[in-house]
């Protein structure tokens, strides 16, 4: 009896091992596996093309070659890509501009036109790794990418020279990138950020969303699956913190987020806002969702970001 015991129990946790190893697997491909199908740019530009000022623009830039490739071997030999736009006219300034997930450099450049058009700044707009036309198999969820970030501020100092003043501005993935990176040693070219609806932490994002779309717990399968990411590229969810690494910034960040953001809820914005010290800025933005501030509230997106940006930059 004791021997059929100890027998079925040996199956059943057997069972539940292999079901959260199967589970683990399946979420990591999930949620990081490149989403990558093409680098077709029709699909891309066809977003922005909604909005006329965007389409005119962008075309006249296509026209004369002012919207240009550059690509980058990083230190483990893959092979990165951004694009970039001079300043018509020469400019100490440039903007550095990280999308978010699954999107791409072209995707950003609505906020290209917000430094490019409006500011006359230079921008750089690089494809993090497992997006665009840049290597990567799987998705790094800003804490890596903050690495390669760091690597694009020196390309932009050869494009624009040593002395150029630089702020980082990102998007929902790209915002958590930018925040990533303010706890970096970064140069002193770097004089403030922008971050619009970025997540307190990867563990944080992944398991609202296993709550929210499965109805399940953090434990066991984010545990698992975040040991199983530590194993395969080298990083945890719960280390790819935003949170803590804003706590380390010293220098100015301009916090956005929609107050009816149900994709990285809106709680989190506070959070790290109540994390960074020294100057700093929030609007939470009245009915917007994630990620389309920019889009609903164009004219005062464009007047706030130009003040607070302006402020530290000149």
């Amino acid at each position: 009896m004791r021997k059929n015991k100890g027998f079925i129990l040996g199956i059943t946790l057997g069972l539940i091992l292999v079901l959260l190893i199967g589970g683990s697997v399946y979420m990591f491909d999930v949620s990081l596996k490149s989403k990558v199908t093409s680098t077709d740019e029709a699909d891309s530009y066809a977003y922005l093309f909604e909005h006329p000022h965007m389409e005119n623009w962008i075309d006249s830039l296509r026209s004369c070659n002012a919207l240009r490739d550059t690509f980058i071997t990083a230190a483990d030999g893959a092979r990165l890509h951004a694009l970039y736009i001079r300043s018509a006219q020469d400019s100490p300034n440039t903007a550095l501009i990280v999308h978010g997930y699954t999107d791409n450099a072209i995707r950003m450049l609505m906020i290209g036109h917000l430094y490019n058009r409006e500011l006359g700044y230079n921008v750089l707009l690089p494809d993090l790794r497992a997006h665009g036309k840049s290597d990567g198999k799987y998705i790094r969820m800003g804490w890596k990418d903050r690495l390669d970030v760091i690597r694009w501020i020196d390309v932009a100092k050869n494009m624009y020279g040593d002395t150029t003043r630089m702020v980082i501005h990102g998007i929902s993935m790209g915002a958590a990138t930018t925040m990533m990176t303010s706890g970096e040693n970064l140069p002193d070219n770097i004089k403030c950020f922008v971050e619009d609806c970025g997540y307190t932490s990867v563990w944080d994002e992944f398991a609202y969303k296993l709550k929210a779309e499965y109805g399940l717990p953090a434990f066991p399968l984010l545990y698992t699956t975040s040991l199983y990411c530590r194993i395969k590229e080298g990083w945890s969810f719960k280390e790819a913190s935003a949170l803590k690494q804003v706590q380390k910034c010293n220098l100015p960040m301009f916090f956005i987020h929609g107050d009816k953001d149900t994709y990285v809820p809106t709680w989190m914005v506070y959070d790290v806002y109540e994390a960074k010290q020294g100057d700093k800025e929030l609007w939470v933005v009245p009915g917007v969702e994630h990620a389309v501030a920019y889009w609903d509230f164009t004219d005062e997106y464009v007047e706030r970001t130009k003040e607070f940006v302006g402020r530290y930059i000149n």
